[in-house]
């Protein structure tokens, strides 16, 4: 997450300074720790055979719905990333990985919320439910990168049957 994206934010858009995002960041933070501790207590459900829908009830462990899924989205993420920087990618492919890891990471920020006071301690559930509003910044900025600067992260020169997508 943030491996590409990120240093372009910084380097050629350039619409907040490293030191802004990192304000911004705590200030949520902070206000996603509060709302942890008033948050008041889930208590565990029954667990279903399922583990998808026991997890979007909320009657899993934070560690069993965050960390499966974190990991996975963010390489999936990297893989397409990289492939697009090597030219293995077109940008439709690019926008296919996106759009296929989209639905998932609703369902993803949904049992996360809804999991979070699962956890031993405040601080871990509102660091879970940072990093899933993280996720989707990171989603907005390859967005607007796709949208408004595609020549800067696409090999936009090497892509001849997408190049119309560079523009």
């Amino acid at each position: 997450m943030f491996i590409y994206s990120l240093p372009l934010f910084f380097t050629h858009i350039g619409l907040a300074s490293p030191l802004d995002l990192l304000i911004i960041f705590m200030a949520l933070f902070v206000v996603l720790f509060i709302s942890s501790l008033f948050g008041g207590e889930n208590p565990q459900k029954q667990s279903s055979d399922n583990y998808l829908f026991a997890a979007w009830n909320g009657s899993v462990p934070l560690r069993w719905v965050f960390w499966p899924f974190f990991l996975i989205l963010n390489a999936c993420l990297y893989a397409a990333d990289t492939l697009v920087k090597i030219g293995l990618f077109t940008v439709s492919s690019w926008d296919d990985v996106h759009l296929m890891l989209l639905l998932p990471t609703v369902w993803w920020t949904t049992a996360v919320w809804r999991c979070s006071p699962n956890s031993s301690l405040s601080v871990w559930a509102a660091c879970a439910r940072l990093l899933t509003i993280s996720v989707f910044f990171e989603y907005g900025l390859k967005l607007l990168i796709r949208i408004d600067y595609p020549r800067i992260f696409f090999g936009c020169e090497e892509l001849l049957l997408d190049y119309s997508s560079c523009f």
